[in-house]
């Protein structure tokens, strides 16, 4: 019964990524530092549903569910992978942000097309490099439980509870590369926010402290959009043992599906250029 809500949320999720990217590329209005980094997200979304389709479709349309040890190991890196890399994102977004109501008049000079270009670059050395070990190590683990995993994907909690040898340095540099995205990240994010606060109130006009506040609106959503299912699959994963099945695979898939189909309707939502492109493309 999941296989026509899935593959709907796959469709639209292609439909709004794909779109988002076509209009700010043809938009020249849009080549701005905030839709580049918007433009990012789009290929990080793309690319951590993408890890997921292809087990998704076997499983839900042809009933297949055996998967090699091998192309498991690829799928739950390139998961954790643009995940990182998505997580990084988010980051540089909120660093725009910062500099766009703090310091509005060295926003050109600050956010140049050679540090985009390069904080691009590092975010995702940063997600390749630090997932890269992850796999490498539970590659050579032994496997002698059942085979059967509670999602319709790989990730890498889900694959060390089936290990029968010492998981400890597993367990140990999957905590810290955690820490070392995700949990670094929305501390940088948190930080962030607080300095963008501060500098709002800082304001006199009523008008301008709204106008200069909806700016964020829609990354501050993108941001729960993608760490509320993540710290609820977390949370499940470590508590939640005596829940059904089928919670921990509707939050998985939440986790994995629902921010890239919401943050396109975000982002059109909140961006009248957007919003307009996107009415062009449906009347033609």
């Amino acid at each position: 019964w999941m296989a026509l809500p899935l593959c709907c949320l796959y469709l639209l999720m292609l439909l709004g990524n794909c779109t988002l990217l076509w209009t700010i590329k043809t938009d020249h209005s849009l080549h701005t530092p905030m839709y580049y980094f918007l433009s990012m997200l789009a290929m990080a979304d793309l690319g951590l549903s993408l890890s997921t389709l292809p087990t998704m479709l076997a499983i839900f349309w042809f009933e297949s569910t055996s998967l090699r040890f091998e192309a498991c190991v690829v799928q739950m890196y390139f998961i954790h992978s643009f995940s990182a890399i998505e997580s990084g994102v988010l980051v540089a977004m909120a660093f725009d942000r910062f500099v766009a109501i703090c310091y509005p008049l060295r926003y050109a000079s600050v956010l140049t097309h050679s540090l985009i270009m390069k904080a691009g670059g590092a975010i995702f050395l940063r997600g390749i490099c630090v997932v890269l070990p992850v796999a490498v190590l539970i590659k050579d683990m032994p496997f002698c439980r059942s085979h059967v995993l509670s999602h319709s994907f790989c990730l890498h909690q889900d694959m060390l509870r089936l290990v029968c040898g010492d998981v400890k340095v597993n367990s140990l540099y999957g905590l810290t590369a955690v820490i070392l995205t995700k949990g670094l990240d929305s501390l940088t994010i948190l930080l962030s926010y607080m300095m963008i606060i501060r500098a709002i109130l800082s304001i006199v006009s009523q008008e301008a402290r709204a106008k200069a506040f909806s700016t964020c609106i829609s990354h501050l959503c993108a941001v729960l959009i993608f760490y509320i299912p993540l710290i609820g699959l977390s949370i499940t994963h470590r508590f939640g043992k005596h829940l059904p099945p089928l919670t921990h695979t509707l939050l998985a898939d939440a986790y994995l599906l629902v921010p890239p189909v919401l943050n396109p309707l975000v982002y059109s939502w909140k961006t009248k250029q957007i919003r307009r492109r996107i009415l062009i493309l449906l009347c033609r």
